[in-house]
């Protein structure tokens, strides 16, 4: 059974997903980024993965996850693009939270 404390509040996932809409499918240009080791419960499967902070063209910065990337996309100056995609995985009956991600512009 699942805890009251351990779902994702649905409104904080509704006011988020507003924010990410203005971002989905913008280009940028990845201006610092990390190898993540260690990481918390949720995203254990997935380490060591790469988190980058990227610069939009209109000059907003945004930090995500890069996902379906070779090591040679890992570089400043590397160009991204967003993309939505699951952040976490969630239990049968919460919300499945989707989130701001980046891939490599081919």
């Amino acid at each position: 059974m699942t805890k009251v404390e351990d779902m994702i509040s649905p409104v904080k996932i509704w006011r988020r997903q507003k924010e990410i809409r203005g971002l989905l499918s913008k280009t940028g240009s990845i201006i610092t980024w990390t190898l993540i080791y260690v990481s918390g419960k949720d995203f254990k499967k997935y380490a060591p993965f790469p988190v980058v902070m990227v610069e939009f063209e209109n000059g907003k910065k945004a930090v995500g996850q890069l996902v379906d990337y070779s090591k040679e996309d890992l570089k400043i100056g590397g160009k991204v693009i967003s993309v939505l995609r699951k952040v976490r995985e969630s239990k049968a009956e919460d919300v499945i939270p989707y989130g701001l991600k980046f891939r490599p512009l081919i």
